[in-house]
């Protein structure tokens, strides 16, 4: 009589499990249960010998399931007959079972038991019921069926491994400029001279996360002049979020100060630096000295450009005077050996002219929606801006490309209806940078740190960096990232 050793798989997600038994007599039967029984053996009945194992199915044994405490207990278990199997499927199965037919190996405790595929024994030796039982440490542990001959097991599955930021100074300015329509070139203004530098080819937009540029003033809170050093950690901060600064002056050594900490710490950082010109030709000559000394000593490939002056036709400066500066500056570097680096004016966008559009080689203006009479929503407040520029693109700048020199968001003080808060700030950051990357502009985002150094002046204008005035960043730049 051949015994086939039927599946002794466990159908789990039905809450059932299937007893397996070898008879004395005739053949094995599976009886389904809905209770815990665990799997019974009697293996002193089962004729080994003429078990046929290639008759096995040993992929459909679910060996997590099974009742291993159940399987190698101690006790003697009941020997049942295929009348008996039956009607102990309407009671409670015995409690205990004997131990499986081989010599029961150790689990190990790295690897699961290796679950057959493929059986094919030469001999196996019945086995009587141990009178030493061992256990497994814990039921997740398995041990292997009786092991025949040839094994192959299928590979393991790794486990999961947990996957564990002294002049007087230069004032950038936020000043209010709504969106009126922007003045043209008025009849009696002089012919201008004509920028005869081709217009630069706008630099990429930095890399998601971060900002195109950043305004930089670096004054100490007390309004001194801080070091090279102070300089250093600071411009260190800046180039972990943008890859421009714009600077709006040569004093306090700032330019050469920059120019010496992006060298010497190798900083990815494009300088685009100023001259002031608000306080007269005096003012400016020294500034333009400063700037050729400084751009000399270090590599001029550093500087990307230099604004002349900053809002200069909206604090009363004629438009010829600023043409005249604008020219005077570009023959001036032309004649150094620096020609190569762009000369523009940054305005605010309701003075920009078409004819301080002729000689600049790039259309810089500041524009600020945080001052308008009305405010509904941060996204309008942003669509305002991008809609000013389209307007400078398209009527003014005659084709050169154009770039925000300013636009920001105070996170205090009061300029009207606009809400002045640092989650307002934040929200505006994000959705400009967002806005600006779509429609193609690049821009320098007002500003690095709290200026505090404007004595005297509106808390709202001492408010707008994303770096406090002791340069510890104001919130997750992470958020930059959300677009």
């Amino acid at each position: 009589m051949r015994v086939c050793i039927c599946s002794l798989a466990l159908a789990s997600l039905a809450s059932t499990q299937l007893v397996s038994a070898a008879p004395v007599a005739g053949s094995a039967k599976l009886i389904g249960r809905d209770d815990a029984a665990a799997i019974q053996y009697v293996p002193g009945s089962v004729d080994w010998d003429k078990v046929d194992w290639s008759q096995v199915n040993w992929s459909a044994v679910s060996w997590d399931a099974v009742n291993w405490q159940s399987v190698f207990s101690s006790e003697q278990p009941p020997i049942y007959t295929s009348e008996a199997l039956v009607s102990s499927a309407q009671s409670q199965p015995p409690s205990v079972a004997p131990a499986p037919p081989s010599v029961v190996p150790q689990p190990s405790k790295t690897a699961s038991a290796p679950v057959p595929t493929s059986v094919v024994p030469t001999s196996v030796v019945p086995v009587p019921t141990p009178t030493s039982v061992v256990l497994p440490p814990t039921p997740t542990l398995v041990v292997p069926a009786p092991a025949p001959t040839s094994v192959v097991p299928p590979p393991s599955t790794p486990t999961p491994t947990p996957t564990p930021t002294p002049s007087p100074k230069p004032q950038p300015s936020s000043s209010p400029n709504p969106s009126p329509e922007p003045v043209y070139t008025p009849e009696s203004t002089p012919e201008p001279v004509t920028s005869s530098a081709a217009a630069p080819e706008p630099e990429k937009p930095a890399s998601s996360g971060s900002l195109w540029g950043l305004t930089y003033s670096p004054y100490n809170t007390d309004g001194s002049c801080p070091d090279v050093g102070t300089v250093t950690s600071q411009l260190q901060k800046v180039a972990g979020v943008t890859s421009n600064i714009r600077l709006y002056s040569t004093d306090c050594s700032q330019l050469r100060n920059a120019l010496q900490a992006i060298s010497s710490s190798n900083l990815n950082l494009g300088i685009h630096a100023g001259l002031w010109i608000s306080d007269g030709d005096s003012r400016m000559q020294s500034d333009l000295d400063e700037f050729i000394a400084a751009t000399k000593q270090y590599d001029s490939s550093l500087v990307k450009g230099v604004s002349v002056g900053n809002e200069d036709l909206s604090k009363g400066m004629s438009e010829s005077t600023l043409i005249g500066y604008i020219n005077q500056v570009r023959a001036r570097l032309q004649s150094e050996g620096l020609g190569h680096i762009p000369v523009y004016a940054t305005e605010q966008d309701a003075h920009f002219t078409k004819a301080i559009a002729a000689v600049c080689d790039v259309v810089q203006v500041n524009i600020y929606s945080i001052f308008d009479s009305i405010f509904t929503s941060v996204d309008s407040s942003v669509k305002s801006v991008i809609q000013r520029a389209d307007n400078i693109k398209n009527n003014v700048a005659g084709g050169k490309p154009v770039r925000f020199g300013e636009t920001g968001w105070s996170s205090a003080g009061s300029t009207g209806p606009s809400p002045l808060s640092l989650a307002s700030e934040i929200a505006y950051v994000q959705k400009f940078k967002c806005a600006a990357a779509a429609a193609g502009y690049d821009y320098f985002y007002f500003e690095a740190k709290d200026a505090l150094w404007k004595k005297g002046q509106a808390l709202s204008e001492q408010s707008f960096g994303i770096f406090g005035s002791d340069f510890v960043q104001k919130f997750d730049f992470g958020l930059l990232n959300l677009c």
